[in-house]
């Protein structure tokens, strides 16, 4: 069982330079002054684990502050789509205007995982203490039979 979303894996050597970590900043300061802080696709991703337990894959998603009823899991084909969305406070009508400063992030989140090696009729899921756990039950490996060939 594996993610579905591409990284960038790229690790190259290079010989020391002490210059390196002050140019690198001032580039990203002109090219993205911000650093990426409106940019959607940092809200959407968040922290998961996934374990092997031997007969089942356990994953572990951290989602705090979701209620239960926004958090969606939905399978399509060999596809396990885990989807999160958190409604902002501005949306409701505020007739004071009592916020001063907003920080925390709204919008939707998702992750893909590839499900072709785990049975998804019996995936459970729980939700606790802003931790998603589903346990993923591993399909029965069926070995070949084994037949003797005739040789013509």
């Amino acid at each position: 069982m594996f993610e579905l979303t591409r990284r960038n894996n790229n690790r190259h050597v290079n010989t020391y330079n002490p210059f390196r970590e002050m140019e690198e900043f001032e580039r990203n300061f002109f090219t993205n002054p911000f650093g990426g802080f409106f940019d959607s696709q940092d809200l959407a991703e968040f922290k998961t684990d996934v374990t092997d337990e031997g007969d089942h894959y356990l994953l572990e998603a951290d989602l705090p502050g979701f209620d239960k009823k926004d958090i969606n899991l939905d399978i399509s084909g060999d596809t396990l789509t885990v989807n999160a969305e958190r409604h902002s406070r501005v949306e409701e009508k505020n007739e004071k205007n009592k916020i001063v400063r907003m920080e925390r992030s709204y919008g939707s989140y998702s992750r893909q995982f590839d499900v072709s090696g785990v049975d998804t009729d019996h995936i459970k899921a729980k939700y606790d203490n802003g931790v998603l756990k589903l346990t993923l039950p591993k399909k029965d490996e069926k070995l070949p039979e084994s037949k003797k060939l005739e040789i013509e």
